[in-house]
């Protein structure tokens, strides 16, 4: 049984895991023991499950790319297309699909196998894990592609924060930092850093969610141009540093290091804030392999990493992924480590192997029988 799939409320004091009725007590000390079965061990970046390359294979040309649930349900219209995610309006509600789809440099850039289930199931782990920190918007997920969530008013601002200098896009903290800018989104930056090199205290680096290219942002502007008040940003934001200096507390534990983040907000009807969209994935975070990280970098050598960075940095050393209108297709071999990777990521993390869905079904006819079933126990 999945630990990544979070509940779905029936009765005040029971959830269920897609329709196993749970108790919440009992699901919060399987999810606790789950965030510690591997506390001791040293993570192993090419440690694998014998029968993931095959599985990963057979899956290459059956990635979910795009959605079509509102030609199945009638009641949804057209879905808004995310870079990653569909997310379909659904009254009150609001179903967020995790596709396979890869970005980066604004843009999409291939598809990759059980990358979205991995997203969701892994977010939906840390929603649960982080309630202590704020609460989230997850209503259900009854799909392993699928979140159903609390429709919100969403803050227009992406809350990245990071505790080291690194990254290969415009808009990452080294290539700001290596052209001298040392006053980034209100946060003062001293001489000498080099590449990689941890930061003495995290840092909240805000970017404005634009239609093509995120811009870095500082709190005073947030607030002066009126995208959020004083009060709600300082909120946020603590909540933000919290969440991030827990998220790198769980993954040193796992034998990793969690280097950067970025994470969305709203409010709900009621007023609440809530955290929204995804958690600590390994589309929304960068991550380091702990054991080796000194080492490496006393030698000038390039982390091991167990996100998209090494796919990023391939199509940077191919192509002009800003300016090409046409790229190159990632080669099969890299896009299924990524997948191996992002598996290995959910399975470190959660404490549980991620389950293949049965693919006797077709994936757009398991989450359109999925959703409909959870939509008719929503709605009475």
């Amino acid at each position: 049984m999945a630990a990544a799939l979070l509940r779905v409320p029936t009765t005040p004091d029971r959830c269920s895991f897609l329709g196993v009725s749970v108790h919440p007590g009992t699901l919060h000390s399987r999810l606790s023991t789950g965030a510690r079965t591997t506390a001791s061990l040293a993570f192993d970046l090419k440690s694998t499950r014998p029968e993931l390359n095959s599985v990963i294979s057979k899956e290459l040309a059956n990635c979910l790319a795009e959605t079509h649930l509102h030609q199945a349900i009638s009641q949804l219209g057209s879905p808004s297309t995310g870079k990653v995610r569909d997310i379909y309006d659904a009254g009150n509600y609001l179903i967020l699909i995790a596709t396979d789809r890869l970005s980066a440099f604004d843009r999409i850039l291939a598809s990759v196998p059980f990358k979205g289930q991995v997203l969701n199931q892994t977010s939906l782990w840390w929603f649960n894990k982080t309630e202590h920190i704020i609460p989230n918007a997850v209503i259900s997920s009854p799909d392993p592609n699928v979140t159903i969530a609390t429709k919100c008013k969403v803050f227009p601002v992406e809350f990245v924060v990071r505790g080291y200098v690194t990254g290969s896009t415009s808009t990452s903290l080294w290539t700001i930092y290596a052209k001298g800018l040392r006053n980034y989104c209100g946060n003062n930056l001293p001489n000498g850093l080099v590449k990689n090199q941890r930061l003495s205290a995290n840092i909240l680096t805000p970017t404005t969610k634009a239609t093509d290219h995120d811009l870095p942002i500082s709190g005073e502007e947030i607030v002066g141009r009126g995208l959020m008040s004083q009060k709600d940003f300082e909120d946020v934001r603590e909540r933000a540093l919290a969440l991030f200096a827990f998220g790198q507390q769980v993954a040193a534990e796992h034998g990793l290091i969690l280097v950067d983040t970025k994470y969305e907000f709203g409010k709900a009807p009621d007023g609440s804030i809530l955290l929204i969209d995804e958690v600590h994935t390994p589309d929304s975070s960068r991550y380091w392999v702990k054991a080796s990280y000194e080492e490496r970098f006393k030698m000038g050598l390039e982390p091991e990493n167990i996100d998209k960075e090494f796919l990023r940095l391939w199509f940077k050393e191919n192509c002009d992924p800003y300016n090409d209108k046409v790229l190159p297709s990632a080669p099969s071999e890299l896009v299924s480590e990524l997948a191996r990777r992002y598996i290995l990521l959910h399975d470190t993390i959660t404490g549980e192997k991620l389950q293949f869905p049965d693919t006797k079904e077709s994936i757009h006819d398991r989450i359109s029988r999925n959703v409909s079933e959870a939509l008719r126990q929503l709605q009475g």
